[in-house]
């Protein structure tokens, strides 16, 4: 059987298999190498390559459906809720300041990134829904409905989130002189304790049921939100002290890394041309300014300079949280202030886009 159909979503097993093994060979040669959340790293560069190349192995081009990667977003989830503690709400009661500096943040970011793509030469809608600092997939539909170039758009927002991934790793390599994530190893607090059969029934329930309870209540990034609601009051109200071991969250930035990388199969080479050094100037002009605002207030909010900085760099919100368990930062303080961000992204993109680009 070549192919499984499950739900809308068809699955070519022999591409999808070659495509896994090519992330899991990039994401161990990414943990030797000592590269900086190198299962992540060393997957994405790896099946990127094959993608844009159009390489065949054994005849079969690069397959990752998004369900699969998708599937495996819960895990980080219910491995953040397990740092959720009595004391977590009381240190909540300080973030203030940077919660309220992203409604400053969002819309400058938004604006520098706007600038660039236009003076790139981009139309004014794919330039507008392409510098959006949030929020990939609700971003893409607004720009169709506009009129956007979808393709290069998508590139853009894509690229926003590589880029990220990419760069902040290696900025905090850089700023701290010790390797991150894979290289130095993501430990989640708890995973060694053990983990029974009430336990996995529990983590088991905190990652389903609260994927399901997130879509239904419409939580941002519901896959994520949702098991992480569900698993933080699992370990608040003492149902369980357990989170998902360490080898899985391996594996799970290997298949997180190998679907971010296979999204660039079938990419069209002037298209990659076009947007590619575009982003990279976005993005930098973004990271730079989350520098700043992590310069200015950290010390309002009792955090170190790296935790404010990863706060409000325009990544995805599983790959953010992944560096912050990496770097043993309050990985709570990180993604509270990430969905926080995606949500006003949008909202200022629905709210200004008439005004901005109409």
């Amino acid at each position: 059987m070549r192919t499984l159909t499950i739900g809308k979503t068809e699955f070519d097993l022999p591409a999808l298999a070659a495509t896994l093994a090519f992330g899991t060979i990039g994401g161990f040669a990414g943990k030797v190498l000592g590269l900086p959340l190198g299962y992540l790293l060393g997957s994405l560069l790896v099946v990127a390559l094959f993608a844009i190349a159009k390489w065949r192995v054994l005849g079969q081009p690069i397959h990752m459906p998004q369900p699969l990667r998708m599937s495996f977003i819960p895990i980080i989830g219910v491995g953040i809720g397990g740092a959720f503690t009595p004391a977590i709400f009381h240190d909540a009661l300080g973030w203030w300041p940077t919660v309220l500096a992203l409604f400053a943040f969002v819309p400058l970011a938004h604006f520098t990134g706007y600038q660039i793509y236009r003076r790139g030469g981009v139309t004014r809608p794919t330039a507008y829904f392409g510098s959006v600092p949030g929020g990939l997939m609700e971003t893409v539909v607004m720009g169709e409905e506009a009129g956007a170039d979808v393709a290069l758009l998508v590139l853009m927002q894509f690229m926003r989130l590589i880029l990220t991934i990419v760069f902040m790793p290696v900025l905090f390599t850089v700023m701290s002189g010790h390797a991150v994530g894979s290289a130095s190893g993501v430990l989640l607090k708890g995973s060694g304790n053990p983990l029974d059969l009430w336990n996995i029934a529990v983590l088991l329930v905190a990652g389903i049921g609260g994927y399901f309870a997130g879509r239904a209540l419409r939580f941002p990034a519901a896959i994520m939100t949702g098991p992480l609601m569900f698993s933080a009051v699992a370990h608040l109200t003492g149902l369980t002290d357990a989170v998902p071991p360490n080898w899985m969250i391996s594996m799970t930035q290997i298949v997180v890394g190998t679907g971010l990388g296979a999204r660039f199969a079938g990419m069209a080479m002037a298209t990659l041309r076009r947007g590619f050094g575009l982003a990279v100037l976005s993005t930098a002009a973004s990271l730079t300014i989350a520098f700043g605002v992590a310069e200015l207030l950290h010390a309002a909010v009792g955090m170190p300079v790296s935790a404010v900085f990863l706060a409000f760099a325009p990544g995805g919100i599983t790959e953010m949280s992944l560096i912050a368990l990496s770097l043993q930062i309050s990985v709570v303080y990180v993604t509270l202030h990430h969905v926080c961000r995606i949500v006003l992204a949008i909202m200022v993109a629905r709210y200004f886009y008439a005004r901005t680009a109409g």
